[in-house]
This record gives structure tokens, C-alpha cells and sequence, in this order.
């Protein structure tokens, strides 16, 4: 199995996404001066700071909450991948705003949706602006009757710009830190989804525990996914950060990006401790090592970038605010992203 054969085609979105430079149109706009373009987005000034706007969606991890009829943690991984945006230029997470496109505003699963939405906003630290609920049942079709449902969520952060993460400096040499992950976050679903469940033409029931794991199927899938504002914010202020990078959507190829900011860099991975379950997603879907790591965190859902001078302090921090940190690569002078895994070296392009 593949991402594009599941339904995620990546070199389709590639060229999709290349309409977007039409939107430089609009930078004209901007009332306190010049927008600066970093590795994963913009930030735009307003009075002496700058904010970072960003909006996501939960995709199709919502249909897993139906399966499993448990409402009350996708709220959480709606906050986090949208928080989890915002920190990468080392913004401060102020304010979240929620989009829910329901089948019907059954109160019941509204008063679940919002115990996440709180969870996820009280461990970013920031508040829930407002939002929107809109009934569209023509549009959204739930698994069961009445509960159809998608998620969108908007965060905009705050920083000055003497502690803009520019993703610039970074030289051959500097480290590459993971935080772990919880498991598959919200990135791979829908490839996940049909190597796994009978649902979607996979191997498994949701409520079976296979080899390996210790609780039922959908809700090891299911688990939300973490939120890394406060040791990220704590390690950007007691250490330079040369670039952060929250690894979701096409992975470890995320990184190729900071080659147009960082001239004459590479990367080498070669750290790799991914959980029983992406094991299971490979070995049920017979999905490539190589497909894998263009698509899933594989155990790390967010990475830094320092210089090799300051790892060990940097990890003494991380560890300090609770998170399991580990340095999983190092900077090269290659010009492209290696991965070694498994005994392999793989080209990741």
C-alpha cells in the first residue's frame, strides 16, 4: 500500500499547492510592514511584535472517533495540530478558534467536543476565542446516523522579533532533537485506516487487540495527539533554536525545506523508535520503509535544530518540563535528507 493509493496523492498536492503563490498578491495589505517568510509559513507584524496565524484541520481521524463512539479527545488533537503549528517560528500560542461542520448539533456529542477543545487549549496554555458550528447534513455523513462531523481549528500566536525562529543559520555539524510522539497523531490516517480496519477493506475489528498492543485497535489509533508549546517556548528561552519543525504531513521530508533557508545543509536520521503501531500499520498494509517515513512521525512528532555545543543542556531542559527528548540526527553538508533505518540508508526525495 501506498499514501496515494490510499486517496493522499503527495506529488498531486505538490502541484496543487504551487497556485498558492497568487496569494503574495495580498502582502500589500499588510498595515505595520513587510511580512517575513520562514521555513513552514509567514508571520505578519502589528505593532512592535509579530503574530503567526495558521488553521488545520483533524482530517479523517474524526471517522475513528466514530467508529469508536469517543468524542472527547478529538477536540485535543484539533488544538494541538494547530498550537503545534504556531510554536514553529516561536510564537506563543494566544488564542484558538474552532470550525465544526456537523451532521447535527446533537448537544450530547457537542458537550464531548468541547472536553477536548478545553484539554487541548489548557495545555497550550491559550484560550478558545470563539467558534462555529454549522448543521450541513447534505455535505457531512457520519458512520453512525446523526454524528458525521469535521474539525477545523485556527490559532494565532504572538512573539517579538529578536526570538523569530528564522531557520537560517543552521550549519553541517548542529543536532536534530525529537520529542516523542504519542503514536500516529493525525498524520497517515486514511493510510492507516484501510491497512487496518474492516471498515475500510483492512485486516482488523476496532475492538481487537493485535500482537503487540495493549489495548483495543481504534483507540490506540485514536490517542490524542501531544501538544509541545510549553517545552518548546522553555527551550527557545533559555537556548537558541535554530529551526523547529512539527513533523506531520510527509514526515521526515518536512525537512527538505530548510535547505532553502540554510544553504549547503543536509540531514542524516538515524534514531528511529516508533511505536507497536507503526509496525503494525507496515506489516498489515505491506507499506515500504521508505513509504513509511514520507508519512508517518514514526516516534517523533516535533523536532529542533541547535548547535552540538548545547544538546546536552537543551535535553536537560526538555527532560526538566517532562518530555522525552532524544537527539535523532545530525546536520550534514550533502544536500539532501538520509535516513538510516532498519540497516538501511534510504534517500528520502
Amino acid at each position: 500500500m501506498t499514501y496515494a493509493k490510499a486517496g493522499v496523492d503527495r506529488e498531486l498536492r505538490a502541484k496543487a499547492k504551487t497556485a498558492l503563490q497568487t496569494l503574495k498578491q495580498t502582502y500589500r495589505f499588510s498595515a505595520y510592514g513587510e511580512i517575513i517568510k520562514l521555513p513552514y509559513g509567514n508571520i505578519f507584524p502589528i505593532g512592535d511584535r509579530y503574530l503567526d496565524l495558521v488553521i488545520e484541520g483533524v482530517g479523517t481521524k474524526v471517522l475513528l472517533a466514530q467508529l469508536a463512539n469517543k468524542y472527547d479527545t478529538i477536540g485535543i488533537d484539533g488544538v494541538a495540530v494547530a498550537a503545534n503549528d504556531v510554536i514553529r517560528s516561536g510564537a506563543r500560542p494566544l488564542a484558538i478558534a474552532d470550525n465544526i461542520h456537523a451532521e447535527v448539533s446533537d448537544p450530547a456529542l457537542v458537550k464531548e467536543w468541547m472536553k477536548g477543545i478545553v484539554k487541548g487549549a489548557t495545555e497550550a496554555e491559550c484560550i478558545v476565542a470563539g467558534g462555529e458550528i454549522g448543521d450541513v447534513a447534505e455535505i457531512i455523513e457520519g458512520l453512525a446516523e446523526g454524528k458525521g462531523f469535521d474539525m477545523v481549528f485556527a490559532c494565532v500566536g504572538e512573539l517579538e522579533k529578536e526570538k523569530i525562529i528564522f531557520g537560517n543559520t543552521i550549519k553541517p555539524k548542529d543536532v536534530v532533537i525529537g520529542f516523542r510522539s504519542s503514536g500516529v497523531h493525525t498524520n497517515g490516517i486514511t493510510l492507516a485506516r484501510k491497512a487496518l480496519f474492516k471498515q475500510w477493506g483492512g485486516k482488523y475489528e476496532p475492538d481487537g487487540i493485535p500482537e503487540g498492543l495493549n489495548r483495543e485497535l481504534v483507540f490506540e489509533v485514536l490517542e490524542p495527539t501531544k501538544i509541545y508549546a510549553k517545552p518548546l517556548l522553555k527551550a527557545a528561552e533559555e537556548h537558541q533554536i535554530k529551526a523547529a519543525v512539527h513533523i506531520t504531513g510527509d514526515a521526515y521530508l518536512k525537512f527538505n525545506r530548510l535547505m532553502n533557508f540554510s544553504k549547503r545543509i543536509g540531514f542524516t536520521f538515524n534514531n528511529f523508535q516508533p511505536q507497536a503501531i507503526f509496525r503494525l500499520i507496515q506489516k498489515t498494509g505491506n507499506i515500504t520503509d521508505e513509504e513509511m517515513l514520507k508519512t508517518f512521525n514514526m516516534g517523533w512528532g516535533f523536532a529542533i535544530i541547535v548547535d552540538r555545543k548545547e544538546l546536552d543542556e537543551v535535553l536537560d531542559c526538555l527532560e526538566q518540563c517532562g518530555t522525552e527528548a532524544e537527539q535523532i540526527g545530525v546536520v550534514t553538508d550533502v544536500g539532501k535528507t538520509v535516513v538510516i533505518y532498519e540497516g538501511r540508508k534510504i534517500v528520502l526525495a
